[in-house]
């Protein structure tokens, strides 16, 4: 599968469905993610920045268009292109998570001494994110 053959319409609402939990995740989680990168509210409300959410969105639209490639080949490419199920978005999400996501947050934060509690946090948001952006590219269609 090329990337020329991914569903443009189903990358960027698999990127919206991401960015809206990642929204959801950390405003509910927001008292223990502080607590384990170490800030208060005070010093998050300092950087009124909008640079880390330009930066999350774009992330979450390259995710979204990788997820569908790997989605496209899951189901066998263009030249036997298969139906995806809900099924095939949980799995090539759950295993793009294990293989890439938890294991480069695993190392990064170990070697930054950052508190497990950070990695478990992170952890189950890009979880989600990948789930999530799995289940829309799949119904959708990659």
């Amino acid at each position: 599968m090329d990337f020329v053959a991914i569903n443009p319409l189903a990358v960027l609402a698999a990127a919206v469905a991401g960015f809206a939990f990642g929204a959801a995740w950390y405003s509910t989680l927001s008292g223990p993610w502080l607590r384990a990168v170490g800030l208060t509210r005070e010093q998050l409300a300092e950087s009124k920045s909008a640079k880390p959410f330009v930066i999350a969105g774009l992330a979450q639209l390259v995710m979204a268009a990788v997820l569908a490639w790997f989605l496209g080949h899951a189901a066998g490419g263009p030249a036997e292109p298969a139906e995806l199920t809900w099924y095939d978005g949980l799995r090539v999400g759950f295993l793009a998570w294990l293989g890439f996501v938890i294991t480069t947050l695993a190392v990064n934060h170990g070697f930054q001494g950052a508190r497990r509690a950070l990695t478990v946090l992170d952890g189950g948001h890009w979880l989600g994110v990948l789930l999530i952006q799995g289940l829309v590219l799949a119904a959708i269609g990659a």
